[in-house]
């Protein structure tokens, strides 16, 4: 008789802690700031790809796109700590400042940066992708199929996480072909279909046949495949939108990264951290290969992802140059996690100068 209520009363304590449990999951409430519109098919479409696999999860979100990285941002994060969010995510480079400033004014909210470093106070965490390994891939595919033996790329902003991807780009190229140079037409927008149309077209006219993008939009695949050269997908597969053109796309996986987060809120067991994942744990993700590439490239290829995956391969391998021919990483040794941070300076063979 005892032993069956002692059993009866710790399932009722079972049954009490998972009830609280769920209780406690179902009442966490995630928002989402997005710099562009949820339907760019490029970054935020990715996001918002990662939030939908939270309400998966059985969490409430909201999500609000199309904010300026101004005071605008500031207004949106107010407003979404003031209605009752426990974790807010920021999604763009230029929240940055505006994150850490909301932070301190709510410190029972817990606030997610993408792409930058500042943990200013305990409760904001910041988080990136190793997008760098993806490009390292386009770079050896750029390298392989151009005929003119000139690649370009629209970039957003002067920013190491743009200059990063430029560098690693160009040095994979390289690998493959010594001869290509690296031609960059800056946008200076992360999403604007018109002005990255007219830089994809600027690129195609002074002779890239292969390009690559840190921008936001389908305007540059679509571009491509109108001029009848190659191109890349960015944050998504974007083979739909230029089937002939695009080659393959790095896509951008936060669906796991986010519910993880948010658990953690939901089980009390969120810490202050930087992630910074790749291939190798799945943030980082090469859409399928396009039948034009050759076989061997392709083989080439999937053996380059294997071994970015597991480490074998890094993509910042010595000996690296800068543009004026100074030793950047020594002959055997790998750029460190400090030094891609903070990367402001041009590899051999990009062409131009960086924006100040």
């Amino acid at each position: 008789m005892h032993k069956f209520l002692i059993r009866s009363f710790v399932s009722s304590l079972v049954l009490l802690f998972t009830l609280t449990v769920a209780a406690v999951a179902k009442d966490v409430k995630a928002a989402f700031v997005y710099i562009g519109p949820t339907g760019d098919h490029g970054w935020t479409y990715q996001h918002d790809v990662g939030r939908k696999a939270v309400e998966a999860a059985g969490f409430e979100t909201t999500y609000v796109e199309g904010v300026p990285e101004s005071a605008d941002a500031e207004r949106v994060l107010r407003q979404l700590a003031n209605s009752g969010h426990d974790i807010i995510f920021t999604t763009s480079f230029g929240y940055m400042n505006p994150t850490n400033k909301v932070a301190k004014e709510f410190p029972n909210v817990k606030f997610e940066h993408a792409t930058g470093y500042k943990r200013e106070h305990p409760n904001v965490a910041t988080y990136a992708a190793r997008f760098y390994e993806g490009r390292t891939i386009l770079g050896t595919i750029a390298g392989t199929m151009t005929k003119s033996n000139v690649i370009g790329y629209v970039a957003s902003f002067p920013i190491p996480e743009v200059i990063r991807g430029i560098n690693s780009f160009t040095l994979a190229a390289q690998k493959v072909n010594p001869n290509i140079k690296t031609k960059i037409v800056w946008a200076f927008t992360w999403y604007d279909p018109g002005k990255e149309a007219e830089a994809a077209k600027a690129l195609i006219d002074q002779g890239a046949d292969v390009i690559a993008q840190h921008t936001d939009s389908t305007a540059i695949v679509q571009m491509a495949e109108k001029a009848g050269v190659y191109a890349f997908g960015q944050a998504s597969d974007m083979d739909k939108f230029a089937p002939k053109a695009v080659l393959t796309s790095v896509e951008n996986n936060w669906g796991p990264y986010y519910v993880d987060r948010v658990k953690a809120v939901a089980n009390g067991t969120w810490d202050q951290k930087d992630t910074w994942h790749g291939i190798g744990d799945g943030m980082v993700v090469i859409s399928g290969l396009d039948s034009q590439m050759p076989s061997d490239l392709q083989a080439k290829v999937k053996k380059l992802q294997a071994d970015l995956a597991s480490g074998k391969v890094h993509s910042f391998t010595g000996p690296i140059y800068d543009q004026k021919g100074n030793l950047m990483v020594a002959e055997g040794k790998t750029a460190d996690d400090g030094m891609l941070a903070g990367m402001m300076t041009y590899v051999k063979g990009v062409e131009g100068d960086i924006p100040k």
